[in-house]
């Protein structure tokens, strides 16, 4: 019994046909006889013949492979948003090659290379400041540029935004109207675009109507960090609110406020995150947030994937909109 995979020529012995009749039956568009092709199918049926899309890729100078660059598997936000992404391009009939950038953050000029040589369609970027040359390899290659929350010299790729300063200020609003005068906000050390961004127009909305702010900005994404900034900043007992640049982060600051230093919620303090994670709507959270769409992020996706204009004739800009999703963390 033959080992490994079946392949066209075993199809092609099978159906008394040339190794080309196979592959242009499986083709779209490929000229074959009525007869011909049935003979083929048949014999593929027979033996459990798949395409190679591999090698089909490598024929038509592009793959149904679609690179996905990413560094945070473990956000909540990042991988419900991949999880979506990979979903999405299924239904289209594209594959997502994942590249997981953590182990190679100053690298990732590197794994976008090795994407290439798979002569994939596109590039999404989740996460990660991409260098210039990761954007010339790109273009050069003409394969699509998609930069989700990142920033980047306009016109060289499509981009994909929050709507952060929007975000900070609903946020910010929620926090004067219930009467907050002393607010923390807290992101981690590395500090993303999008969390400069949406923190940036928190602290201005706020320092404009009188309240203070203090700031915190130190870890990793993570529940920790949250954790670490309660203990720290709630020593002044004079903060009556937090806004966290992400839910992971105020999920922690919660917990901790609540738990370890059994402060009143929101009586007390009120606190908002950003993103909406499944997480935050949980019994035992009911956080309020600011929530970005995971399916505006997707049809923004699939809008750069339809169109057919090679990047340098000019990249596409979205703005995913936001919204304050109220729980009880807040009055």
């Amino acid at each position: 019994m033959k080992s490994g995979f079946i392949t066209a020529a075993d199809v092609a012995r099978e159906a008394g046909v040339s190794r080309s009749a196979v592959s242009r039956t499986f083709t779209p568009g490929g000229s074959v006889s009525k007869d011909v092709r049935e003979r083929i199918l048949r014999a593929a049926d027979k033996l459990g013949y798949r395409v190679n899309r591999l090698a089909q890729g490598l024929q038509t100078a592009q793959s149904n492979l679609v690179g996905v660059v990413t560094v945070n598997l473990t956000s909540p936000f990042n991988t419900a948003l991949l999880d979506g992404i990979s979903a999405a391009l299924f239904t289209r009939g594209l594959q997502c090659m994942l590249l997981n950038a953590e182990a190679a953050r100053d690298d990732i000029a590197t794994l976008v290379n090795r994407v290439l040589e798979y002569r994939v369609r596109a590039v999404i970027i989740l996460s990660g400041a991409p260098p210039e040359e990761i954007i010339e390899a790109c273009l050069s290659n003409d394969v699509r540029l998609i930069l989700i929350n990142r920033s980047t010299p306009p016109g060289k790729a499509d981009k994909i935004d929050t709507d952060d300063i929007a975000g900070g200020r609903l946020a910010a609003d929620q926090m004067l109207r219930e009467g907050r005068r002393h607010i923390a906000v807290i992101r981690n050390g590395g500090g993303s675009v999008s969390q400069q961004r949406r923190t940036e127009s928190f602290t201005a909305h706020v320092i404009e109507a009188g309240a203070r702010i203090t700031h915190r900005a130190t870890g990793t994404n993570s529940f920790e960090t949250g954790c670490e900034a309660a203990r720290t900043l709630l020593a002044d007992r004079s903060i009556d609110g937090a806004f966290c640049a992400t839910d992971l982060i105020a999920l922690g600051f919660l917990e901790t406020a609540r738990f370890e230093l059994a402060l009143e919620i929101p009586k007390q303090l009120s606190v908002i995150g950003f993103d909406d994670i499944p997480e935050s709507a949980w019994p035992s959270h009911r956080l309020t947030t600011v929530s970005q769409p995971i399916q505006a992020f997707l049809e923004a996706i699939q809008a750069c994937l339809d169109d057919e204009r090679l990047m340098t004739d000019g990249a596409l800009n979205f703005t995913v909109p936001v919204e304050l999703v109220q729980r009880t963390t807040t009055k």
